[in-house]
């Protein structure tokens, strides 16, 4: 029998976040976020995306590039239930899996024409850094997809924790404006890692070109800086 197959790269993502920190648990929790599907030169052709306009929303297919290692283990410790209780490697979305391959859903906002990368697919709800590799794109079937009566296990409880984002003028004013609603939908989320709880310990990620400071108290999280982020 076959062992393996080779799945080619069809396209990358072009988002805001340059590093893994800070990125959305899942797909869809930050609508607010938006991203471009740019697919490699042998994949644009704009025959391919016919049709594809008529759909609300899109499966992307992608590879969990930045956390691959040999080998895998049967069971994972997921982030949301404090990184100390394990379950099984398939009943989690860990990117440490036999075949490192994640899937999301995102919305569709249109087919664009870029310049430099031909025709382009605008999303929102993205939870991929920029440069993921993405093997396909899926229409999103509401009458097949969707399952209203469907139960999220575990992953369910951490919906609960939203933080209370305090933005203070001074470092509001440095971001653009078209970036403030989605950082805000971003640090609500909670973007420490679930066993970090220090109180005085201050996080910085990079986002959208500037690199954002913040500490977190409770259920609260205050900006305490905004810069330029360095260039690599």
């Amino acid at each position: 029998m076959e062992q393996s197959t080779v799945i080619q790269v069809i396209a990358e993502i072009r988002s805001d976040f340059p590093t893994k920190f800070g990125i959305p648990r899942q797909s869809g929790l930050v609508p607010e976020l938006e991203a471009l599907v740019v697919f490699r030169p042998e994949y644009r052709i704009p025959e391919a995306l016919r049709g594809i306009e008529g759909y609300s929303h899109l499966w992307l297919l992608w590879e969990f590039s930045e956390t691959k290692r040999e080998g895998w283990r049967p069971t994972v410790r997921p982030p949301r239930l404090g990184g100390n209780r394990r379950v099984g490697v398939f009943a989690s979305r860990s990117p440490f899996r036999p075949n490192a391959i994640g899937l999301s859903c995102v919305r569709l906002l249109g087919v664009e024409h870029h310049p430099e990368w031909g025709m382009v697919l605008r999303v929102a709800g993205a939870d991929l850094m920029n440069g993921t590799p993405i093997y396909d794109v899926k229409p999103y079937l509401p009458h097949a997809d969707c399952h209203p009566e469907a139960t999220g296990g575990y992953s369910a409880k951490g919906l609960a924790h939203v933080l209370t984002v305090v933005l203070p003028p001074e470092w509001e004013e440095k971001i653009p404006a078209k970036h403030r609603a989605a950082l805000r939908a971003v640090l609500a989320q909670d973007p420490r890692p679930a066993y970090q709880q220090d109180s005085d310990r201050v996080y910085g990620f990079p986002f959208a070109g500037l690199e954002v400071r913040f500490t977190v108290a409770g259920d609260v999280l205050t900006v305490c800086g905004i810069s330029p982020a360095e260039k690599a």
